[in-house]
């Protein structure tokens, strides 16, 4: 395990209004309504898992941009790669004692009876709520304007629960299974976040058992938040309705394997999944990564070029920051990586531009407050 520890934070920081917006000079300056505890200052650990293919490269520039900008964190490393039988026992260890986690990709062997480390992960910690942020970014086009989509994804159960086995050779049976809890996290992570309306994506027109359960939790939750709109929508209608309309939902619930499709549509359709930060999240640790799991790993090409988007993993880490309670490392951070994708000038080759890692890194770093 290497220990990388990065530098005090300066006690100064950018005045914001209360939002956590930057304040144009034109506005009168208003303190910081954050008032933090005695000790919040304190470093924290961050368990650090820099993955395979370009998951070292992009992990390494959120490592010089927090050293940048002074954050208060430092990361305990460990080398996973999605090859081995199983995550490492010290690994698990640490992010259990560090509660909070920064992953690069790991790649996940198809078939050969080989399971994910990535779902080992989320089953070993119980982290039953991934969470992927899909909207647009101001200077980025995109075919849709008005997107801010969040999909929140069951991450243990139903068909990723692994709960699968061959009855007879050419017969293979497979457990789908549901709780509450996720349609509980995606109503208040709405209540906590202001927003509006709650989408269940489904298939209970054919599976009606088993996706009947997860609406009617859905359902009952929903009966709690009235100043919250919810609707349903079938999944097939919903990949659809993505594509030709996505800026009508706001939230969206789902099973396993439906939110794991809407998650990378709705990247793709907001900007690309070298853009959109993500997270993993149960009762008692969180680990943040790229938000779409499409291209997470990258190329041969990429990797020798160096020309890894680092976006997504960036402001994966911003929300890393608010999840440690700090906020205003969260909004400079934030505020940096939105600057340089407006200015346009330092871009990577999937959204238009042909720059390396490190020329995104240099301009975040200079756009810093």
């Amino acid at each position: 395990m290497a220990r990388r520890a990065l530098t005090l934070p300066h006690p100064q920081a950018p005045l914001r209004c209360g939002t956590g917006r930057l304040l144009p000079p034109s506005q009168p300056a208003r303190t910081v309504t954050y008032m933090p505890r005695p000790g919040d200052g304190t470093p924290r650990a961050v368990t650090l898992i820099p993955g395979d293919g370009v998951g070292p490269l992009v992990t390494a520039a959120v490592e010089q941009v927090m050293s940048a900008m002074h954050a208060p964190v430092y990361f305990e490393a460990y080398e996973v790669h999605g090859d081995m039988k199983r995550v490492p026992e010290e690994v698990i260890e640490s992010i259990r004692k560090n509660k909070v986690c920064l992953k690069g990709g790991l790649r996940t062997p198809v078939g050969g009876g080989v399971s994910s480390l990535n779902v080992q992960l989320r089953k070993e910690l119980d982290l039953y709520a991934s969470l992927v942020n899909c909207f647009n970014l101001p200077g980025l086009p995109t075919r849709h304007e008005g997107v801010d989509i969040v999909v929140i994804r069951e991450n243990t159960e139903g068909e990723y629960s692994g709960l699968e086995h061959e009855v007879v050779p050419g017969v293979v049976e497979s457990l789908k299974f549901c709780s509450e809890r996720i349609a509980k996290y995606a109503f208040e992570y709405a209540y906590l976040n202001n927003r509006k309306k709650v989408t269940a994506v489904h298939k209970a027109n054919i599976m009606k058992l088993a996706d009947g359960l997860f609406l009617e939790s859905c359902r009952e939750v929903a009966t709690k938040y009235p100043s919250i709109k919810y609707n349903e929508i079938i999944v097939d209608n919903c990949c659809m309705q993505l594509v030709s309309k996505p800026e009508q939902f706001d939230v969206m619930v789902t099973p396993n394997l439906y939110g794991n499709l809407v998650a990378n549509t709705a990247a793709g359709i907001a900007g690309g999944t070298g853009v959109m930060p993500g997270g993993n999240v149960g009762a008692d640790t969180a680990v943040f990564e790229q938000g779409a799991s499409a291209g997470n790993v990258g190329n041969e090409k990429i990797m020798e070029q160096k020309k890894a988007n680092p976006v997504a993993l960036l402001l994966s880490s911003a929300m890393m920051l608010r999840h440690l309670q700090f906020p205003s490392f969260a909004d400079r951070l934030e505020t940096a990586v939105k600057r340089v994708i407006s200015e346009g000038k330092v871009r990577t080759k999937d959204l238009g531009g042909d720059s390396t890692t490190q020329e995104v890194v240099d301009a975040v770093i200079a756009n810093l407050d």
